[in-house]
């Protein structure tokens, strides 16, 4: 019994393991050992970490990084103010059929790809979008406002792209905390903000760190978005990775900047879950 049951385990753990081995252990691997690769000739090649100081003694590549971590923590913390009423109305303040479609229509904009939806903006805040045209039909301005290609479009849509990521762990967190309590604040002389600072939000905390924790790897790795809405010139870190990749066949350095930008973004991470108290396992329990 106890061999038939060891071995219905390891078959139940086979996938996952090699899942987790030929789709991210191995590959990783791989990408380290090219990352430490110095080419010195047609095909010869020498360990090396001139590939890490690249990144580290060129201004452009570390700009790049810092402001590509920076607007994905503004992302991540505007997506949390907009999430949060939301994701508290919908598990605290309806019941029933019309929480499941409230919630439901959170989830349907994710039914159609990335790439639609980020069109979808391009039609909105084109200079002969939507936008635009209402703001002329309104005498609001004399002519044609483009919204496109700049940072307040790649805002929008890292925000919209990530939001459903911030909502689901925030409903499950509010969801377990119990009605009776915040009664109970209230019968105590508690305020609404004063619940919200003392009760609400410490038992949501598990499910905003989580949520952040997505958004902002989410953002963090954006591609799409921020090449779409942002223009050519719109100095995003997976754009340098991409072009060592497929534009300059420098996988060498490409596949450093990828490393750095997983180090880097662990670092900040750890950060998050220091400076807000909360573990790993708590979080993603």
């Amino acid at each position: 019994m106890r061999t038939e049951l060891r071995l219905g385990f390891f078959l139940l753990l086979t996938p996952l393991v090699l899942w987790l081995s030929l789709l991210i252990i191995i590959p990783h691997i791989d990408m380290f050992l090219v990352s430490l690769r110095e080419r010195i000739g047609v095909g010869k090649y020498q360990l090396s970490l001139a590939n890490y100081l690249t990144f580290l003694e060129e201004p452009l590549y570390l700009w790049t990084f810092l402001r590509t971590a920076l607007m994905s923590i503004m992302a991540t913390l505007i997506t949390l103010v907009i999430a949060f009423p939301v994701s508290f109305y919908i598990a605290k303040m309806v019941k029933g059929r019309l929480q499941a479609v409230l919630f439901l229509l959170c989830l349907v904009p994710f039914w159609v790809s990335e790439l639609v939806r980020t069109f979808g903006w391009m039609i909105l805040l084109r200079e002969t979008g939507v936008i635009s045209n209402f703001l002329q039909w309104a005498g609001l301005v004399s002519g044609p406002v483009e919204m496109l290609y700049n940072d307040v479009a790649i805002m929008i849509g890292l925000v919209y792209t990530s939001m459903l990521f911030m909502v689901v762990p925030l409903v499950t967190t509010l969801e377990s905390l119990d009605d009776a309590v915040i009664e109970a604040g209230y019968d105590l002389g508690g305020s609404g903000p004063s619940i919200l600072r003392e009760i609400i939000i410490p038992h949501a905390m598990p499910g905003i760190v989580s949520g952040s924790i997505v958004v902002f790897m989410l953002s963090l790795g954006n591609y799409l978005t921020p090449r779409i809405l942002g223009g050519k010139d719109s100095l995003w870190f997976t754009e340098l990775i991409y072009s060592q990749f497929i534009v300059r066949f420098n996988w060498e350095l490409g596949a450093a900047f990828g490393f750095m930008l997983l180090i880097l973004s662990s670092v900040i991470v750890w950060g998050m879950l220091r400076l807000t108290g909360q573990t790993l396992e708590k979080t993603m329990g």
